[in-house]
């Protein structure tokens, strides 16, 4: 049976599960796949890196960076979160990301972005991390920044089509998944003006549906979710209590806290974690 790890995005709120991941990091867990959106694939593809600590360690040093995510970004480049800086200059040189060991894990990683001419999602394994425009297109999110190009066809955040992509990961094969949350239970998302969305993608009608529809179809996926958590198909994690931290929270007592909040409730359910997963005894120093 395939085992699976499912995670949300949702900008800086995805410190949560850079959180989860150090602890699962800790106890050498392991799965087959990996599927993330947006935050979720950029914390992720450092899990399947098995660089503990390195999403916390560049956050706190260059979220303060005008070039990192900033308005000032978005009005000189056209993009909030900078894209030299982010997908470049962090990766390639400044918080080096470990390209060799992710190339060579056995764990398959998937990223989900949204095609603007269908307004559907698209679910891409990705085996090389140098090239980082599936990475990019998933985390762009609309009217903040410019689509991404790949193969002629263009993206954009892959949140818009598929929030929690449970299902899409169930039907690839994993049968048996851990869902990280970044919103806590409870919670479920309203309608949004789109007075903005028809004119900026007034070519792209399917895209525009899919941002109307957003919320119902991720409310609907939280139903789907609680369903399958309550039948024990899933294991979910997601924040104990909510912190009040925003898509672009620039304080940096506000992100450890979330962090560590993450780690705490990983922490809190590791045994529960492990059973589910089958792999008791895989502590590092071998206790179950």
């Amino acid at each position: 049976m395939k085992k699976g790890l499912v995670l949300e995005g949702g900008a800086m709120r995805g410190i949560y599960t850079a959180g989860v991941l150090d602890v699962f990091m800790e106890h050498n867990l392991t799965f087959d796949g990996v599927i993330g959106v947006s935050a979720g694939a950029i914390h992720g593809c450092s899990f399947v890196s098995k660089q503990h600590g390195r999403s916390i360690r560049y956050y706190l040093k260059y979220m303060r960076d005008p070039r990192f995510m900033s308005f000032r970004s978005l009005l000189t480049t056209g993009d909030l979160v900078g894209t030299q800086f982010c997908y470049h200059d962090i990766p390639e040189r400044l918080d080096v990301f470990d390209y060799e060991t992710f190339a060579k894990s056995k764990t398959e990683f998937y990223v989900v972005a949204t095609n603007l001419l269908t307004g559907r999602a698209e679910y891409v394994r990705l085996d090389d991390m140098k090239d980082i425009s599936w990475m990019q297109a998933s985390a762009s999110m609309p009217l903040v920044s410019h689509p991404v190009q790949i193969g002629g066809k263009k993206y954009l955040d892959g949140g818009v089509a598929d929030s929690i992509p449970i299902q899409a990961f169930r039907r690839m094969g994993y049968e048996k998944n851990i869902v990280v949350l970044t919103r806590p239970e409870g919670y479920r998302k309203k309608p949004s003006r789109m007075n903005a969305v028809k004119i900026v993608y007034k070519q792209y009608p399917a895209f525009v549906r899919a941002m109307q529809n957003r919320y119902r179809r991720y409310n609907r996926t939280l139903e789907e979710i609680e369903e399958l958590e309550k039948q024990g198909e899933i294991l979910v994690l997601r924040p104990s209590k909510d912190l009040g931290i925003g898509r672009m929270e620039k304080r940096p007592e506000k992100v450890k806290a979330l962090y560590k909040l993450g780690r705490e409730d990983a922490k809190a359910k590791i045994v529960e974690i492990q059973r589910f997963l089958g792999q008791e005894r895989r502590d590092q120093d071998g206790s179950i």
